[in-house]
């Protein structure tokens, strides 16, 4: 699971060839009338590619995470002068202008809206160029949201697609720790209320469109906000007491990876082997984290060969790779 130049050049590739490439797209786009009948490239200048917006956001964090790690490549002066061209203050304000409509309200909620509070704080990394400040005001105003939204979202949503709520959290909280302790605050109550009396896992997953684990995300999401001793015990009862996680965590089939949904199986595998990892940080030196690390290899090794192949999964799954790599070099 190591980020190697090879690797970080492929996955860089992968990503410069789809984040400026406008179809195929899925819009997440309310009308209102005529005049909002546009293309990806007139409503979202900054992020009209990777087949939608929330896809688009996250090549970019891929991008700009690869630039850091790996600056002496020829691909991190391509995605530098690409990111010069997207992130401007002119493109960045129509993506802005785009949110205060009113029929906006839901747009990309939560998951697009984690993302960009995430490659936020990856620009902000990239001390020679403006990128972050330019995309500062998206950040807030999609921090403003968080709060708000979490004062009405009176249920988890723990589904393992886009809607899923902890997976959104454990982004966000992690750029609220450096920006805004009244969105950290807020996070951190809502989800204490939301899942430390949860116990005993007995859901039905994986389902047949997953790209996230219901019960690995909020799993990852408590361990950023309990106590590393009291996760641990609420950790064991909710997945090794019963033993889900030895029984039934294991890495899923994709059947045909050309269809957009089924493709999602293969980030399951990699956005669970991100949490497993992630988990085990936590946990150190517990009973259960030789099984965590091989379910996350496990995982991981099932699908990081399929990363490229099909657009259907090629928009999208190098980012979910590279959050599991990061995870395994912080181990």
């Amino acid at each position: 699971m190591e980020l190697s130049e090879e690797v970080a050049r492929g996955f860089a590739r992968i990503a410069l060839g789809h984040v400026a490439r406008e179809y195929p797209h899925k819009l997440d786009h309310a009308m209102g009338a005529d005049d909002d009948v546009l293309p990806p490239r007139v409503l979202h200048p900054a992020f009209f590619g990777s087949y939608d917006w929330h896809s688009c956001v996250h090549g970019w964090w891929t991008l700009l995470t690869l630039r850091r790690l790996h600056p002496g490549t020829s691909e991190a002066r391509r995605i530098g002068d690409l990111a010069e061209e997207t992130f401007t203050p002119e493109k960045l304000a129509t993506e802005l202008a785009y949110l205060e409509r009113p029929l906006s309200r839901g747009f990309e909620r939560p998951y697009g809206w984690a993302w960009l509070l995430y490659l936020h704080l990856e620009a902000e990394r990239h001390r020679d160029r403006e990128w972050a400040v330019r995309l500062a005001p998206l950040a807030s105003a999609f921090a403003t949201r968080f709060r708000s939204y979490l004062k009405v979202l009176t249920y988890p949503i723990t589904v393992g697609t886009h809607f899923n709520t902890p997976f959104a959290l454990v982004l966000a909280r992690e750029w609220a720790e450096t920006h805004d302790p009244v969105l950290l605050a807020t996070i951190d109550e809502w989800a204490m209320a939301a899942f430390s009396a949860r116990q005993d896992y007995r859901g039905w997953e994986p389902g047949g469109d997953e790209f996230l684990s219901p019960v690995l995300t909020s799993a990852h999401l408590m361990s950023r906000v309990m106590p590393s001793l009291a996760f641990a015990g609420w950790f064991e009862e909710l997945v090794l007491a019963n033993g889900w996680l030895e029984r039934e965590c294991r890495p899923v089939t994709v059947s045909d990876r050309s269809d957009g949904k089924i493709a999602h199986l293969d980030g399951l595998n990699l956005s669970r082997a991100w949490s497993l990892l992630s988990v085990r940080e936590v946990l150190g030196e517990h009973p259960a984290t030789p099984l965590l690390k091989r379910r996350a290899e496990e995982h991981f090794e099932a699908s990081l060969p399929h990363v490229s192949g099909d657009y259907m999964g090629e928009h999208w799954l190098a980012s979910f790779a590279l959050l599991a790599m990061l995870a395994a070099q912080d181990l």
